[in-house]
């Protein structure tokens, strides 16, 4: 399949202002997340955004980038926009969502994101991680995947949710927020009105779910670090600085 990764990046950030730019070992975030996406070598990568001043610091790092609506309220409406842009004759069969603020993310973890489409009726494919420890189960933002065992390492998502869940003895599942969507899919989810269960759970991939649409998550083994605030990007730096 032919695939586009594309890197949501927004300048707005409440916990972290200015997060996309935020410097990691002399780098952006933005395009620390660019380099991990680069290095996957699943098709062409590109960072949407709603700011100038990303645009041209993610192209002077060598990256395609391309402007993106301000009044976008979702990472995937956003993503839209960009594929439009930049495949305006329709060639890319697949897009890969790579969120902006994960900038020691495993290459390979981008690759596995794929692994979901062997399924053919596979709509969304996503990525999971068993949890270790007790305080996740209870922790409202981790979000919780609950799905069926279809094969070692993937799971045919049922729900997602932010309470513990499911109920009894095994094992519970972290979702991680790094999606890939067949390009009809994506195209049939933006023109989808949000949901009952997306608004009461605050996740918008209920709406596909609700809306008849499969999604299948692959089991990795950790959970990649998300830079919500200070102490994240501290973590991150660490981490690329070692």
């Amino acid at each position: 399949m032919s695939t586009l990764v594309l890197i949501p990046a927004r300048l707005g950030s409440t916990r972290l202002p200015r997060k996309a730019l935020a410097d990691i070992v002399g780098k952006p975030m933005v395009v620390r997340v660019a380099e991990r996406a680069a290095l996957a070598d699943v098709g062409r990568v590109v960072v949407a955004t709603d700011a100038d001043e990303i645009l041209h610091v993610v192209r002077n790092a060598g990256f395609e980038a391309v402007m993106t609506s301000v009044e976008h309220q979702s990472g995937s409406d956003r993503i839209h926009e960009a594929l439009l842009a930049v495949d305006p004759n329709g060639d890319v069969e697949t897009v890969i969502n790579v969120q902006g603020d994960l900038p020691t993310i495993d290459p390979e973890t981008i690759r596995l994101a794929l692994k979901p489409f062997e399924e053919p009726s596979c709509d969304i494919a996503t990525l999971a991680a068993e949890i270790r420890h007790d305080d996740e189960r209870i922790n409202p933002n981790v979000v919780k995947l609950v799905g069926s065992p279809i094969g070692p390492n993937r799971l045919h998502a049922l729900y997602f949710t932010r309470a513990t869940a499911p109920w009894g003895e095994g094992p519970h599942y972290h979702h991680i927020g790094l999606y890939a969507y067949r390009r009809a899919s994506l195209e049939r989810f933006v023109r989808l009105a949000p949901s009952v269960l997306e608004r009461r759970e605050k996740l918008e991939q209920l709406r596909a779910l609700e809306n008849g649409m499969r999604i299948d998550a692959e089991i990795v083994d950790t959970v990649p670090l998300g830079v919500d605030g200070p102490d994240d990007l501290a973590r991150a730096r660490e981490i690329l600085g070692a």
